[in-house]
């Protein structure tokens, strides 16, 4: 086999159960304020302490307002788990990063920003979208509460092994394509299930060439198509992003690391279960019609006529139609934020094109930072003034309008241009209909207030 999947799981392996699933250690254990309660309530009935306290790190983002974070969060459910995280992460004395602190955030954007999500680690958390840490070369992600548990417990989880996959995207991007784009397009070509079984290594002249938060954007999308979990091999971008960050390692200890983490590859005799290659050529900026991360299309395209299970019902919901093209559909909101694209270099993007023009009158836009550390860059580039300047507010750290379990809910039958990973019936709040696209995209209709292709502006 010799693939870096292998390289990294089998020297996590604790036993091998015979015909059952893997002890596998666990590196590093994220807790948020949603999936965490019963883990730690099931830790107090056994009378257990957490094993390994330190490799543990807890931070409330589902849940938390997105103005208004120094008063009392008014919403009742939210205020409870918000608090109940806190009151967990004190009794089992593990590290809390609360909110209005200078480190907190969306435990996804912030792991990998601290250093804390590190080359050839095991990552999990009860989040889906753990799969982002993969863009470090670590094996990440989500587990279900019971395993949350378990690790809390033991440091380790049973698992069974995925199986390996490899897609390359060969060539060169075109303008305003972004690693959003190329995951959305990934998506519409694998559909939401085409990567169920396998754990997905990312690789190829494009992927080579993505910064570090392009790679962040596109292993978070992995779980979009079915997958356990996506990664890339760590290179000179990696280190270069990691290399004095809070967790990182520094000194001789730093150097050490980065030669282990230069043996972190596939080998060229590498033998995967599945391999796919693209073009880059192919992919144009994108866009969702439906209601699921797979149907999708490039901005320019229209419709399909036809669709699998599901697809008339989707549209119906959507208030599209098969053979309708999308550009110059009204918008009413738009979301830049997100564990998928609520990163420095999404705010650069999206100021880029909002630049010397003005916010469209009839469309609500939030703009969500990743975490407070996103926030304070911003300021120090000077994006908040050009944004402000062309009618935008940044508003508080958190997940935000990406999914309806907080204030910023899209309101009923409302189309939203959203930077988030998921469009489901009612993600964005009950009625809501969304569409996934880049910052690019997202700016675009927030300045001409309809979905524009940023190519043309």
């Amino acid at each position: 086999m010799n693939t870096l999947f292998d390289k990294i799981w089998d020297k996590h392996v604790v036993q091998q159960v015979e015909d059952g699933p893997t002890q596998l250690y666990i590196d590093r254990l994220y807790c948020h304020e949603v999936t965490s309660p019963q883990a730690f309530d099931g830790m107090r009935a056994r009378g257990l302490k957490c094993y390994r306290p330190e490799k543990i790190f807890c931070m409330p983002d589902h849940n938390t307002p997105t103005h208004d974070q120094d008063k009392p969060i008014a919403d009742p459910v939210s205020k409870k788990q918000v608090d109940t995280l806190a009151k967990n992460a004190a009794e089992f004395g593990l590290t809390h990063y609360g909110m209005m602190s200078k480190d907190n955030g969306i435990i996804h954007v912030v792991g990998p920003e601290k250093g804390l999500s590190l080359p050839g680690m095991t990552i999990v958390c009860g989040d889906s979208h753990t799969s982002t840490h993969g863009a470090m070369g670590a094996v990440a992600f989500g587990i279900g509460t019971s395993e949350v548990e378990m690790v809390m417990a033991s440091q380790c989880i049973l698992q069974q092994k995925p199986k390996s996959m490899r897609i390359n995207i060969n060539g060169q991007l075109g303008p305003c394509v972004t690693a959003k784009d190329v995951a959305l397009y990934l998506m519409a070509q694998l559909t939401t299930s085409g990567a169920t079984g396998y754990f997905v290594e990312y690789a190829g002249d494009v992927v080579r060439e993505m910064s570090m938060e392009g790679r962040l954007t596109l292993c978070n999308l992995s779980i979009e198509m079915g997958a356990r979990g996506g990664f890339i091999a760590p290179d000179e971008t990696t280190f270069a992003y990691l290399k004095g960050r809070e967790y990182a390692p520094k000194g001789e200890a730093w150097d050490e690391a980065v030669s282990y983490w230069k043996t972190l590859k596939s080998g060229d005799d590498a033998v995967f279960d599945k391999e796919l290659t693209f073009n880059a050529a192919d992919i144009e900026p994108r866009i969702t019609y439906g209601t699921n991360p797979g149907m999708g299309i490039g901005i320019t395209e229209t419709i399909p006529a036809e669709g699998g299970v599901g697809f008339e019902k989707a549209l119906q919901y959507m208030g599209f139609k098969a053979g309708q093209k999308l550009l110059g559909t009204k918008v009413d909101y738009v979301f830049l934020g997100a564990c998928t694209n609520g990163r420095i270099e999404d705010f650069r993007a999206f100021a880029s094109i909002v630049k010397g023009h003005q916010k469209a009158a009839d469309v609500v836009a939030w703009l969500v930072p990743g975490s407070w550390a996103v926030d304070k860059q911003i300021r120090e580039e000077g994006l908040d003034k050009i944004l402000v300047e062309a009618g935008f507010e940044i508003r508080q750290p958190g997940c935000s309008a990406c999914l309806a379990m907080n204030d910023d809910k899209i309101p009923a039958g409302k189309l939203s241009v959203s930077t988030s990973n998921r469009n489901f019936e009612g993600r964005q709040g009950p009625g809501a209909r969304t569409i996934l696209a880049s910052p690019l995209v997202a700016a675009a209709a927030a300045i001409t207030g309809v979905i524009t292709d940023p190519r043309t502006l």
